[in-house]
């Protein structure tokens, strides 16, 4: 991306009481080649608030969260978390693209939990949970293991804790998922269709997790086909579209009275 003007962020982290915003994209474009997958899109998140993503396959959901979370670069347009401008750094009134390293701290900010896990197969649940802390920020591995177990038991696993992937369910193996994820304490927390690869019976284990989540007051940005989870846990809703967000609003606003034609239809085909 050219060097383009920019205001100047700041990197402190939101005060208790604070109005800023928890995350702040504006104009986000996503361009793969000739095809433009995001297309403009601005979308703010208060800290402590869930926002979850509703569209068809192909409208962009995956992308946008993949640019929050720096797996990929936008085109164009600008994401601030927790007030610091993501990816770039300012000088001279002009950004300029942060180092591989320095994208590493940002990163620290946001935790992803992918649709298929992402687990390595090759180490139990509580290694899985102890992998980042240990070998990212490093954090001593009896203090690593004593928080990773916390965690297990937050998501309702500590006896499985031993377990390999393999010897755990779809539902289990993403809850470990989401224990790995809040392990190197994010401060946003991004879900990608996390019960989209889970058999109809194991969906509500993970749904109940991120409830539970909501509750406490992490901030959620979730793509999801859960209708009922956005009706009940999300603050917000935002319909995506084509690579635009069609329209946004208090979920039951947008989910029972939808003011746009393209969110009634994928309503009507969704329920």
């Amino acid at each position: 991306m050219p060097e383009t003007p920019v205001a100047t962020a700041t990197d402190q982290q939101t005060a208790p009481g604070s109005t800023r915003p928890m995350v702040e994209i504006a104009g986000l474009c996503k361009t793969f080649g000739e095809h433009r997958v995001l297309k403009g899109i601005d979308l703010t998140v208060a800290p402590g608030q869930v926002a979850c993503i509703l569209g068809p396959s192909g409208s962009g959901k995956s992308t946008l969260l993949r640019c929050v979370n720096q797996l990929e670069t936008a085109t164009d347009g600008a994401i601030h978390i927790d007030g610091e401008l993501v990816g770039y750094r300012v000088q001279g009134g002009r950004r300029h693209a942060l180092s591989p390293r320095q994208i590493a701290r940002q990163r620290r900010a946001t935790a992803m939990v992918f649709q298929r896990f992402n687990l390595l197969a090759h180490q139990t649940a509580l290694a899985n949970v102890m992998e980042a802390p240990v070998h990212v920020h490093g954090v001593p591995r009896d203090r690593a293991r004593e928080e990773g177990l916390a965690l297990l038991d937050r998501v309702g696993l500590s006896p499985y804790a031993e377990h390999y992937p393999a010897q755990l369910s779809g539902g289990q193996q993403q809850r470990v998922a989401i224990a790995r994820a809040l392990a190197v304490r994010p401060r946003v927390l991004l879900f990608d269709e996390p019960t989209s690869a889970l058999d109809p019976e194991l969906v509500d284990e993970v749904l109940s997790v991120m409830t539970d989540l909501a509750r406490e007051g992490l901030t959620m940005l979730v793509v999801t086909h859960e209708i009922a989870f956005a009706r009940d846990v999300a603050d917000t809703v935002f319909f995506m579209d084509g690579g635009v967000v069609v329209e946004s609003g208090d979920p039951a606003q947008v989910l029972n009275a939808p003011s746009h034609d393209r969110t009634r239809a994928f309503l009507r085909r969704v329920l």
